[in-house]
C-alpha cells in the first residue's frame, strides 16, 4: 500500500505563483508516489469568509481547474469538496469533545491571522477550531503526510498531540500524521509583500502576456537605487527574488552584476524577468484552455472524487463509532 498524504486549499480566488510554487508544483510530484487525497476547504474559507459566502462555490470551481492546468491527475489523485464529506464534520465533534481550550489557544496562527485580517471579526469558534477540523481532514484518511511550509508544522504536531489523546482515551485508531516540510520559495508579491490576493499584489496563473508585464514594470525594486546611474543591491529587491525561481544561474549572476554596477536599468532586469515568466506560465495556461473544453465534464470528475473520499472517510468513521460508543450500547 502506497503512503497517503493529504492537503488541501482554500477556495479564497484566483490561485497565484506563490499557490503554484507553494504547494501545486509539490503535489503534481507527490501524485507520482503516493496515495493523494487533495481538497477544496470550503468549509475553512468560512471561518474568515463567513460574511461572503457566496463567492466560495464559483472559487471552487475555478480553483479544480486551475489545479488539473498545473498538472493535478484526477486520475492518480483523489480530488474533491470539503463540505461533500460530512464525516470530516462528525470527526471533528468528536475531536471537539476531547481538544483541550488552551491547545488551540497556543498555535501560533491564531493571533497572527487576527492581527493579519483585523477588518474582520474573527472572535468565533469556527476561526478558533480552524486547526481542530484541519485534524479531522487528516485524521479521517489516516494520512502519513501532510506537505506544509514551516509556518505550518504547528499544526501538524496538534494533530498528532489529539491522534494520541484520542488513540489513549478509546484505542489505537489513528495514525500520528507527519509534516513533510516543502521548500517553499520565498514569492513576493509586486509590491514585495508575500504574494496574496488580499493584498492585490499578485500574478494569477491566469494573468495574460500584457497583465503579466504591467505588474512586473511596476514592481518596487531596490529603494536606494532611485536614478538609472545609482548602483543597486538586488538581494533587497523583490524583481530578483522572483529571477531566483524563474532565471537560470548564469542569466541571474549577469543580472545581479549589472545591478551592483549600474550597468543595466531596472526596466532591463524587468524585462527578462516578464519574458521568463510568461515562458513558464504558457504551458499552463495552454492546458487550462483544453480542460475548458471540456467543462461539462468536471462535475463528473469532482463526484466522483468526493464518493471516493466519503467511501475512506466512511470505513474511518465506522471504526471510530465503534470505539468511542461500542462498549456503552
Amino acid at each position: 500500500m502506497k503512503k497517503v498524504v493529504l492537503s488541501g486549499n482554500r477556495p479564497t480566488g484566483r490561485l497565484h505563483l506563490g499557490h503554484l510554487f507553494g504547494a501545486l508544483d509539490n503535489w503534481v510530484k507527490l501524485q507520482e508516489s503516493y496515495r493523494c487525497f487533495f481538497f477544496a476547504a470550503d468549509w475553512h474559507a468560512l471561518t474568515t469568509e463567513y460574511a461572503n459566502p457566496e463567492t466560495i462555490k464559483k472559487n471552487t470551481f475555478e480553483m479544480f481547474i486551475d489545479w488539473f492546468s498545473a498538472g493535478i491527475d484526477p486520475e492518480k489523485s483523489v480530488i474533491f469538496i470539503q463540505s461533500e464529506v460530512k464525516q470530516h464534520a462528525e470527526l471533528h465533534i468528536l475531536l471537539s469533545m476531547i481538544t483541550p481550550l488552551g491547545w488551540l489557544e497556543r498555535v501560533p496562527s491564531y493571533k497572527e491571522i487576527q492581527q493579519e485580517l483585523k477588518d474582520r471579526d474573527l472572535n468565533t469558534y469556527g476561526f478558533l477550531g480552524y486547526p481542530l477540523l484541519q485534524t479531522a481532514d487528516i485524521l479521517i484518511y489516516n494520512a502519513d503526510y501532510v506537505p506544509v511550509g514551516v509556518d505550518q508544522v504547528p499544526h501538524i504536531e496538534l494533530a498528532r498531540e489529539i491522534a494520541r489523546r484520542f488513540n489513549y482515551l478509546y484505542g489505537n485508531v489513528f495514525k500520528e500524521p507527519h509534516a513533510l516540510l516543502t521548500e517553499v520559495p520565498k514569492v513576493p508579491g509586486t509590491d514585495g509583500r508575500k504574494m496574496s490576493k488580499s493584498y492585490g499584489n499578485a500574478i494569477y496563473l491566469t494573468d495574460s502576456d500584457e497583465e503579466i508585464k504591467k505588474k512586473i514594470l511596476h514592481m518596487i525594486t531596490d529603494p536606494n537605487r532611485k536614478r538609472r546611474l545609482d548602483p543597486g543591491e538586488p538581494e533587497v529587491c523583490p524583481v530578483f527574488w522572483l529571477h531566483k525561481i524563474f532565471t537560470d544561474d548564469e542569466k541571474r549572476q549577469d543580472l545581479a552584476s549589472g545591478c551592483r554596477t549600474a550597468s543595466i536599468g531596472c526596466v532591463d532586469c524587468k524585462s527578462v524577468l516578464i519574458n521568463n515568466v510568461i515562458r513558464f506560465i504558457e504551458p499552463i495556461r495552454e492546458r487550462r484552455v483544453e480542460i475548458e473544453k471540456h467543462i461539462d465534464e468536471i462535475p463528473m470528475i469532482i463526484e466522483e472524487g468526493n464518493r471516493k473520499a466519503r467511501e475512506v472517510a466512511e470505513k474511518t468513521m465506522e471504526v471510530v463509532r465503534e470505539t468511542v460508543f461500542g462498549s456503552a450500547r
